[in-house]
């Protein structure tokens, strides 16, 4: 016997409150779209540019987030993102930082305000060498990495320089582009496999809610604040298949209940094929967000971006496709369709059957029976 989370035969009225559900999903989308020109879009290192290096304390020293971000923010760093890497007592960190128009095209101005004398200045080539360089940096963008060593070894204490990366404004702009076209070549492909799977008319539901999906995750982004990356980005797909995967059963269970129903019932079709898939939508939402969660109270600060995404691309995308996919393929065929022309049309009409009549010989017996049994 297969386990059901919700029990068979449940009737919840979703159909019903699609015109509840769509004007809660548009104010949503306004909203995020109002929110770009007042809380702005943080683009990543990834995707705005900027630099990235990773460094090792001992493990006596007093590093910690704060100390580093302080002495980072000193040097004329704006906005550093300070990441410990591995446990608590580790003193691994990342330290990324993005440069602006305004701080030149490879750091410009950047690092400039370290507080370093004419003596410290004279040693920065000999520490920066001991610590491992810029990793073969040159330029202001090594010259930056190389201040920002020399301040924190004087600040933390000694340090070794495990990796330094650096991407300029024309990648990011070009990693940007290719984000973009990367979700619009997803929407084309997924538009033509839902109608090779089914029809014309049940595609258009799906993109509209994989729309509603990216909108609705990338607009809390922005009101939240939070930076757009890569991880980010991945996270963006993943959502998409995600959400498609919902609907696709959905779209399944519609089509079989069609096949035994005619569309003149379209709403209560819609209605109990949503409530016959509610189970599994329960169960899939439920284990996929144990696994996220999971990622995002102990994955650690590298992946929470994406576990942050996903958190929210899930219940989104699990919305969608039973308050925005079904109602939209109602829409489509209630206007365009011949739900009303056809289907009353080609139903037979059955005549009810007349009663059967018994033969004169045996009605003048029975009427015989009676009179002799009315006599006694």
């Amino acid at each position: 016997m297969a386990f059901e989370l919700v029990p068979a035969g449940t009737h919840i009225d979703f159909i019903g409150k699609r015109r509840l559900c769509a004007a809660l999903s548009i104010g949503m989308l306004l909203a995020s779209i109002a929110a770009i020109p007042i809380r702005g879009i943080r683009m990543g290192i990834d995707f705005a540019g900027g630099t990235e290096f990773q460094v090792r304390f001992a493990k006596d020293s007093n590093a910690h987030e704060g100390v580093i971000r302080s002495v980072v923010t000193r040097c004329g760093v704006r906005d550093p993102s300070v990441v410990r890497y591995g446990e608590t007592d580790e003193s691994e960190f990342l330290i990324r930082f993005r440069v602006d128009a305004e701080d030149g095209a490879e750091g410009g101005s950047v690092g400039a305000d370290c507080p370093l004398t004419d003596e410290e200045r004279a040693q920065l080539a000999a520490t920066a060498e001991a610590v491992g360089g810029a990793s073969g940096e040159s330029g202001d963008t090594g010259e930056v990495v190389d201040r920002l060593t020399f301040a924190l070894v004087n600040a933390v204490g000694p340090l070794d320089l495990e990796r330094v990366e650096f991407v300029g404004p024309r990648v990011g702009s070009e990693l940007r582009r290719d984000g973009l076209y990367a979700l619009g070549i997803a929407c084309l492909l997924v538009l033509a496999y839902i109608s090779f799977r089914f029809s014309l008319r049940f595609a258009p539901g799906a993109i509209v809610a994989l729309v509603h999906d990216i909108g609705i995750t990338a607009g809390l982004f922005v009101m939240w604040g939070l930076e757009f990356d890569l991880r980010v980005l991945a996270a963006l797909l993943a959502i998409m298949g995600y959400s498609l995967n919902d609907t696709i059963i959905i779209y399944d269970r519609i089509r079989e209940n069609m096949e035994l129903r005619t569309k003149h019932d379209l709403v209560e079709v819609l209605n109990r094929s949503v409530n016959q898939t509610l189970s599994r939508t329960v169960l899939t939402t439920g284990t996929t967000m144990v696994a996220v969660l999971a990622l995002l109270i102990v994955g650690g600060p590298v992946i929470r971006p994406f576990a942050i995404a996903m958190v929210i691309g899930i219940v989104v995308g699990t919305y969608s496709s039973v308050f925005i996919a079904a109602p939209t393929l109602l829409w489509l065929e209630t206007r365009f369709g011949d739900s009303h022309s056809g289907a009353e049309r080609s139903r037979p009409v059955v005549k009810a059957p007349a009663p059967p009549v018994e033969p004169a010989p045996r009605r003048r017996k029975r009427k015989k029976r009676r009179k002799a049994g009315a006599s006694r």
